[in-house]
């Protein structure tokens, strides 16, 4: 039960609580593929041990109930943002190193890991903190500042990288080191904050008992989760709906960082950060918000082909690139943003399908991270096929993205056959739809 009256006032902890959320992912998701593309690693290397980094996400429901008895939700947020600070920082003087690569990767496998974590926690303070009157007025807020988040990772330090690099001649190491230390003094700067202002949220039923009072409630959450009806073909469109995207999203950036003379188009740090950060960010926001508005309008089941097929047709844009390798700015900026604006616009579908169809019960936190699990599987799995795709199509960025267009028609005939065990409340899909967008 949420309770009443908040701590704090919600604008001193739930903006900086969702920046804190989504810049340490992106940075595991995306940024950690640039470092690397940088420091010379090949695109099969990238693919495969980068995407690896995101099991942590894919295994969240496995310790998430395991978190109940030991400490308080705060706790476990501010412990991790210091972890993260610690664990950056650790990257950033892995760097400079002959063994650079296993190390990083390492301690960015601990932020992933501690990153996933804090997500569990900082959800659970949200919920557990705030009215559902006050949930569905920050609601938006909470989206907007994840993405934000992204923004700051993905758009302005890797343009700052590409700053560094090109305007002042440092060289790719210390360009790296630069912004994964600043980086790390971000993380331990949210966990300062939120030592003054985060509240600790609604204390779990378990708490003090021990690891044994969380056995039977994560085995009772699993068996109630696939006892659900039809809950094989629910998984199965959660797990399809990003199918394509998953590509996109670890090939989209290395295809623009490429050089010409293989396919790419060539872009330096400080246009990709624009691009596909700054640019392609806010496009993703903006379409968040219009998909939220249109299915609180016409409701999750009458509108859920339609973000489908918002999400999936926009892959077309980088199959036009990798043909068309066109050379201004604008249409390359364009083309891209339009890609994000569908992907926002569609992932409204996939987050709220979660929220009212897969999660309602008994168990609705735990079950909403099973489900989010499941959607972060597809980004396992597809970023680590996504190397191997590449060597089968001869590193032909033409034949790799054609092969997305392909498999993005699975999703669009899924999201047809979904079926809908529940009717959402048409303010419930208001509420709900641009927090869900991230």
């Amino acid at each position: 039960m949420a309770t009443e009256t908040p701590r704090r006032h919600p604008l001193t902890w739930v903006p900086s609580l969702y920046l804190a959320m989504g810049l340490p992912n992106v940075t595991v998701a995306v940024v950690a593929a640039i470092l690397f593309k940088n420091m010379g690693i090949s695109n099969e290397d990238i693919a495969l041990y980068t995407s690896q980094m995101y099991l942590p996400w894919v295994l969240k429901p496995l310790w998430s109930p395991l978190l109940e008895p030991f400490r308080t939700k705060r706790w476990w947020v501010i412990a991790m943002q210091f972890l993260m600070m610690a664990s950056l920082g650790v990257v950033a003087f892995c760097l400079p190193l002959d063994d650079f690569f296993r190390l990083s990767l390492a301690f960015f496998w601990v932020t992933g890991f501690a990153s996933a974590t804090q997500d569990i926690a900082a959800d659970a303070v949200f919920m557990t903190t705030m009215s559902p009157r006050d949930q569905a007025r920050y609601a938006g807020l909470q989206g907007m500042c994840w993405n934000m988040g992204a923004v700051i990772a993905s758009g302005l330090l890797v343009s700052l990288t590409g700053w560094l690099h090109k305007d002042l001649g440092l060289p790719w190491v210390q360009c790296w080191m630069i912004v994964m230390g600043g980086s790390a003094l971000m993380m331990g700067g949210f966990g300062l904050w939120h030592l003054r202002y985060l509240p600790p949220g609604e204390p779990s039923a378990l708490q003090g008992q021990g690891l044994r009072a969380a056995m039977p409630a994560l085995r009772e959450s699993w068996l109630t989760f696939f006892q659900k009806p039809q809950i094989w073909m629910m998984l199965a469109v959660i797990f399809f709906y990003r199918f394509g995207e998953g590509f996109i999203e670890k090939f989209g950036p290395l295809f623009l960082l490429d050089a010409r003379s293989v396919g790419g188009l060539g872009l330096d740090n400080q246009a990709l950060g624009f691009i596909n950060g700054t640019a392609g960010t806010l496009a993703f926001i903006a379409g968040a918000f219009l998909g939220g508005f249109i299915v609180a309008r016409w409701t999750l089941p009458r509108t859920f082909v339609l973000m489908a097929l918002v999400l999936n047709l926009p892959h077309l844009t980088y199959w036009i690139l990798s043909h068309t390798m066109p050379t201004d700015m604008f249409t390359i900026g364009l083309l891209v943003a339009i890609e994000k604006f569908g992907f926002g616009m569609g992932s409204v579908g996939q987050m709220l399908y979660m929220m009212q169809q897969v999660a309602p019960g008994p168990f609705r936190m735990t079950h909403y991270a099973f489900a989010t699990g499941v959607m972060a599987l597809t980004k396992w799995s597809t970023g680590t096929a996504s190397g191997w795709v590449w060597s089968v199509v001869g590193h032909d960025y033409k034949v790799f993205f054609t092969g997305v267009l392909i498999v993005s028609v699975v999703p669009v005939l899924l999201a047809w056959r979904a079926p809908f065990q529940h009717k959402p409340a048409r303010d419930e899909a208001s509420a709900l739809a641009p927090a869900g967008a991230h």
